[in-house]
């Protein structure tokens, strides 16, 4: 992300996606989502965004993302093809 660490609002997200022989995939669609769990305590509901990056070409896919509070993050890199999911790769972010 830019900036890294994101930051609550926009950020500029970049996921490079490569088979398993390491040749880049330039033909998926590319899914963020960011989730945060409820906090009851606080009243604060469960979170979610999903953002859809778009294909910078090489398997680069580039988009902007927001981040809707600072906080620890359960983030979810999705990729398929055809409607049919080819990969994803679960992640944490802490977002400043």
């Amino acid at each position: 992300s830019q900036p890294d660490p994101p930051k609550m609002g926009d950020n500029q997200l970049e996921v490079t996606v490569k088979d398993a022989s390491g040749k880049p995939v330039e033909d998926g669609e590319v899914s963020v989502q960011f989730f945060m769990a409820a906090m009851p305590t606080m009243n604060m509901p469960a979170m979610r965004n999903e953002v859809k990056l778009a294909p910078a070409g090489d398997g680069v896919y580039r988009g902007t993302g927001q981040v809707m509070m600072a906080g620890r993050w359960d983030t979810t890199v999705t990729v398929t093809r055809g409607g049919q999911r080819v990969g994803s790769k679960q992640l944490t972010v802490v977002a400043r």
